[in-house]
């Protein structure tokens, strides 16, 4: 006999758990639509050479391609390599959006503004809280020719709004700009590609810590003058508490190159939007560390983490970039957008206890007594559904203690109980399982009186 047992890096959960992540899921969506994203679904597979023409390296190698049992020892006619199989499962849903923006790109309104809220898979190496299959939430917005910097803002926007309906605790949108970066860089005297390299070591501040990063900037890999490092270190460094001092925090920054300045303007326009729609100005705060470590952003930079949490790390992502598809079209579609990794987000706030087990999704059960009272049963549970509950009937009687047993084990709330006694008298008794009581209503009033009940649960809830 086989043991059976869930292969290394995936998550999956009991009922109750898998609610609690699905009304995340809602909640996010929800919080998408609000803003006027429209939904996209990519197929899991795409053609090796769609899928790796970006990659490389360390990507390239926690790849899952994919092979039917049909095509083994047969080449591939579609792979950028010989041999290669033809189709591999997605590792972002970056790289898809560029595909199915380039192939429909004459029948979309642009900007296009997108949402996608669908799995992704990656080979990391088994360890508690990476995951091999996970979902990712995300928004774009991709304009054609060009994209004005006022949607860089309205992103952190959407951002504050679903942590702020998730309430998962206070959190802050960390912002910097890529531009203001690489024209600081300028003024320091480090050009062209050793700014990718000095950015993507600035990225590594939080996990390697000052010392490491300063090290390898002074090395041989990079040669910096120690009073470059320095200076880069105190850069780095910048960080703002409020509204008014960001923008204070930006005009002491001093005068800097054309790109330096660009950079400056533009983070300040998303601050001064982020005040006009309203955003907490506790949400968000420069951070002049983060950087993003991949090569195609070229503006804004967004990373946001829990107050309370900051060794959970980034709970989401993003920034902006020129041209999204240039390996599949000549059209230049420059685009902003961020990415939540729910299962990896969900998985760590379960750890720190921040989201519990949820109550069912099934509002209440009707029980059954014995088997004479089944069809009023049925007819009852059928009353309650056009009413918008959602019911489950039991459909074979036993002990009532047994019933009440099962729906709290289950997480249902209410069980509807209709005896000889009550229904004599025209009502159904509603025992209450979270409050540990029980109560009469009019057999006419139960769908009114269980929707409100559920009206209250779902407010509680939001």
């Amino acid at each position: 006999m086989i043991k059976p047992r869930t292969p290394p890096g995936v998550m999956e959960l009991l009922p109750r758990d898998q609610i609690a992540f699905q009304r995340m899921l809602d909640a996010i969506r929800g919080t998408f639509e609000q803003f006027g994203f429209l939904p996209v679904e990519t197929p899991v597979m795409e053609l090796s050479e769609i899928l790796l023409t970006k990659s490389g390296g360390e990507t390239e190698r926690q790849v899952y391609f994919v092979q039917s049992t049909g095509a083994l020892g047969k080449s591939s006619e579609g792979g950028r390599d010989e041999g290669l199989p033809e189709l591999a499962l997605r590792f972002d849903l970056t790289v898809p959006l560029a595909r199915y923006v380039a192939e429909h790109e004459h029948e979309l309104a642009f900007p296009f503004r997108r949402y996608q809220m669908q799995r992704v898979y990656r080979g990391e190496r088994a360890q508690r809280g990476r995951f091999r299959e996970f979902y990712q939430c995300d928004i774009d917005v991709i304009g054609k020719d060009a994209l004005s910097p006022r949607f860089d803002a309205e992103v952190p926007a959407v951002i504050a709004a679903v942590f702020g309906r998730l309430a998962i605790g206070d959190f802050t949108i960390q912002l910097n700009h890529r531009k203001l970066l690489r024209g600081y860089f300028e003024g320091q005297g480090i050009e062209g590609e050793a700014q990718f390299a000095v950015l993507r070591e600035l990225d590594k501040l939080d996990k390697r810590g000052e010392d490491a990063v300063r090290a390898t900037l002074a090395g041989e890999g990079f040669g910096l003058a120690d009073a470059v490092v320095d200076r880069l270190m105190a850069f780095s460094k910048v960080r703002s508490q409020g509204h008014e001092d960001a923008l204070a925090k930006l005009d002491a920054l001093g005068t800097g190159t054309a790109l330096f300045e660009e950079g400056r303007a533009e983070l300040r326009a998303i601050l001064q939007q982020l005040r006009a729609l309203g955003v907490d100005e506790a949400r968000y705060a420069l951070n002049l560390s983060i950087a993003r470590g991949l090569d195609y952003y070229t503006g804004v930079v967004y990373e946001t983490t829990l107050d309370a949490y900051p060794q959970i790390g980034s709970i989401c992502s993003g920034g902006r970039y020129e041209n999204l598809a240039s390996h599949y079209t000549k059209s230049k579609l420059p685009g902003v957008g961020i990415s939540i990794g729910l299962t990896r987000l969900f998985y760590q706030l379960r750890e720190a206890g921040l989201v519990g087990t949820a109550a069912s999704s099934v509002d209440v059960l009707v029980a059954l007594l014995d088997d004479g009272g089944l069809e009023q049963a049925l007819a009852l549970s059928q009353r309650l559904r056009g009413a918008g509950l959602n019911v489950e009937t039991q459909l074979e009687p036993r002990k009532l203690g047994k019933q009440l047993q099962y729906a709290d084990k289950a997480g249902i709330r209410f069980v509807a109980i209709r005896g000889e006694d009550e229904a004599a008298r025209g009502m159904v008794a509603v025992k209450d399982l979270q409050r540990g009581d029980q109560f009469e209503v009019a057999d006419a009033d139960l769908p009114e009186a269980l929707a409100r009940a559920r009206t209250l649960r779902e407010g509680a809830l939001a």
